[in-house]
């Protein structure tokens, strides 16, 4: 799938493109996953396994990384302040399916891990709202 390697990066979260806590960039024949930075390495991990199921499911289904920014860049900028939701919770988002199964096997890994996932989510509710407050992406 990606012949030059994939590895994923934690950045400060006012360095993602958008208001996401996870977004993923090809170059070439590799990809980098990258990661807000959540203060717990379990945290950002579960971001990236995240990223990494959702990514191979859509390559499976033939959804695009264009299609999937075209949609999440435009969600984002209508999304209300302190709206956290996530652009591929939308049923219209082409790559709805795929998100819900990703969201699905990240549960699962946050059990495991002993994530809290109250805890967890609520710490990436946290980190969007004060970006859009913050008045960032206007």
């Amino acid at each position: 799938m990606f012949k030059s390697g994939l590895s994923y990066r934690v950045i400060p979260h006012s360095e993602q493109e958008y208001n996401t806590v996870g977004d993923y960039v090809y170059d070439g024949d590799s990809m980098e996953i990258l990661v807000s930075d959540l203060g717990d390495w379990r945290y950002e991990y579960l971001i990236a396994y995240h990223e990494l199921t959702e990514i191979a499911l859509c390559k499976l289904a033939g959804v695009t990384l264009e299609v999937i920014n075209e949609f999440d860049l435009v969600f984002t900028k209508n999304r209300p302040v302190g709206d956290s939701s996530e652009p591929g919770d939308d049923p219209t988002a082409p790559y709805y399916q795929q998100h819900q199964i990703a969201t699905q096997q990240e549960k699962y890994m946050a059990e495991q891990l002993g994530v809290d996932w109250d805890e967890y989510d609520g710490k990436i509710a946290l980190l969007m709202k004060e970006r859009a407050e913050s008045g960032q992406d206007d």
